[in-house]
């Protein structure tokens, strides 16, 4: 892992992160020309992606329902009763999110509020072939279905043999996914995006997936709703020398056997733990079944971050804006108020990671690349709209009416004063009042009264040019 040392007041920069933060542009320009080609070819086009990547497409691309059902009894019964455990925790947390819609009424009768929907429809992009993520199914369908989605479809790319991962399907099932398709790719997002004649489109395209996904899902969006541009998964232990540099080790390990691309951040104040943990990292890789991605990653991306003092540790994992971050330290609780950028705190010596993965309940859809400087885990909110409500009385019409008219005029919008001087002057002369007298003179329903003239703020500036 490569080492950064902080003294006397130096801080993390970007350029010490290293971070690329584009989708590579090959895997930009292929998304793209599969998604066109999707969206103009439909089902055929689909198939021929599938049996190009994948080496196999179903006749049928939807998985029949008694297919996904019977994936229960195909998986060891300790497996469908973590996925229960799992499925009932994430349920709870999530329904303590949803938010409802509220109205309030104003003195003179005007009711203002917000109105919360659920989208009619999300597809849930699920990596498969090779790799299995039940939990991914779990963290994007549980938290649709609280929010009253009324159809949440999946999408998950078959194995070569044209099979498909029970473990997925059972996820499927337990969470009330009410659509599966055999489908994967760039391909499968532009099909969600845009329908096809056997995969009706739907309002939001949501999970993870590798740079051809990624970059089909920035394509997609504006015409449907993506959840985020997500890259390779990151952690960052924050640790003193009260932690265990096995355990520290074996954290830092959990991120990087994702990807030879994850990113592991070790930041600490103790030069004698950074040596420890870098000696459990090679003793614990050389006994792991996925050493070679583990230790490409560590080599790649792997950092150490050494600090003179905590506020300085603080200060480089705020910087880091890690998607995980874990609070190896003493007092841990204490210093989650200084935390400001990080997609999910695990705070405490006892609080792996991988239980925020799976089971604690909160989403595991989270910011990563620094984006957890200004963005969210995924949650129940992702999957509503909301509408403002407004509804006045005509006496609180009249009440905001002259500001409203002052505001517009000086914008030099006449029809939006218009708009709010017709009200007015219905109002004053009764509602019987023909619209052809309504109509005249306007300019003085509009404008009622001039403006003066503003003053004219003024800068030293250099014009280009002769």
């Amino acid at each position: 892992m490569r080492r950064i040392t902080l003294e006397g007041g130096a801080t993390l920069t970007n350029d010490d992160l290293h971070r690329s933060g584009a989708l590579p542009a090959d895997a930009v320009a292929a998304a793209e020309a599969i998604v066109d080609a999707v969206r103009d070819g439909g089902d055929e086009a689909v198939r021929g992606f599938c049996l190009e990547f994948d080496g196999a497409a179903p006749r049928s691309f939807r998985v029949p329902d008694d297919v996904v059902a019977a994936s229960l009894s195909q998986v060891d019964p300790r497996f469908l009763a973590a996925l229960e455990r799992a499925h009932g925790q994430i349920e709870d947390f999530h329904r303590r999110e949803v938010r409802q819609s509220w109205f309030t009424t104003k003195p003179d009768g005007t009711l203002l509020g917000v109105k919360v929907s659920p989208l009619a429809s999300v597809g849930i992009y699920v990596p498969g072939g090779r790799a299995q993520y039940p939990s991914t199914v779990l963290m994007n369908a549980v938290p649709a279905k609280v929010a009253g989605v009324g159809r949440v479809v999946m999408v998950t790319p078959p194995q070569r043999d044209g099979s498909l991962s029970a473990y997925t399907l059972a996820a499927a099932a337990v969470a009330g996914v009410d659509e599966v398709y055999a489908v994967g790719g760039a391909q499968a997002v532009a099909a969600l995006a845009y329908g096809t004649k056997t995969i009706p489109r739907v309002d939001k395209v949501c999970g993870p997936g590798n740079a051809f996904v990624a970059a089909a899902k920035r394509r997609v969006s504006g015409d449907v709703g993506i959840d985020m541009i997500a890259g390779p998964s990151e952690v960052c232990v924050l640790a003193d020398d009260t932690a265990n540099p096995a355990v520290v080790a074996a954290d830092l390990m959990a991120q990087a056997e994702h990807d030879p691309l994850a990113a592991s951040y070790l930041v600490t104040t103790s030069a004698a733990l950074a040596d420890a943990v870098e000696g459990a990292l090679d003793l614990l890789c050389a006994q792991s079944p996925r050493a070679d991605v583990t230790r490409a990653s560590l080599d790649g991306q792997g950092v150490v971050v050494l600090c003179d003092t905590m506020d300085a540790a603080v200060a480089a994992v705020n910087r880091i804006a890690p998607e995980h971050l874990e609070l190896c330290v003493a007092d841990a609780v204490a210093l989650l108020g200084s935390i400001r950028s990080a997609g999910a705190i695990f705070a405490g010596h006892w609080s792996s990671e991988p239980l925020g993965d799976y089971v604690a309940g909160p989403n595991h859809t989270l910011p990563t690349g620094g984006t957890a400087a200004f963005s969210n885990p995924l949650s129940v909110d992702d999957f509503t709209t909301s509408s403002s409500v407004v509804c006045y009385s005509p006496a609180g019409m009249e009440v905001d009416a002259d500001a409203t008219q002052t505001l517009a005029q000086a914008e030099g919008l006449w029809a939006h004063a218009l708009s709010v001087g017709m009200r007015r002057r219905l109002r004053e002369r009764g509602l019987g009042t023909p619209w052809e007298e309504l109509c005249e003179d306007a300019a003085a329903a509009a404008w009622p009264e001039p403006l003066s003239e503003p003053g004219r703020p003024e800068l030293d500036f250099e014009t280009g040019g002769e």
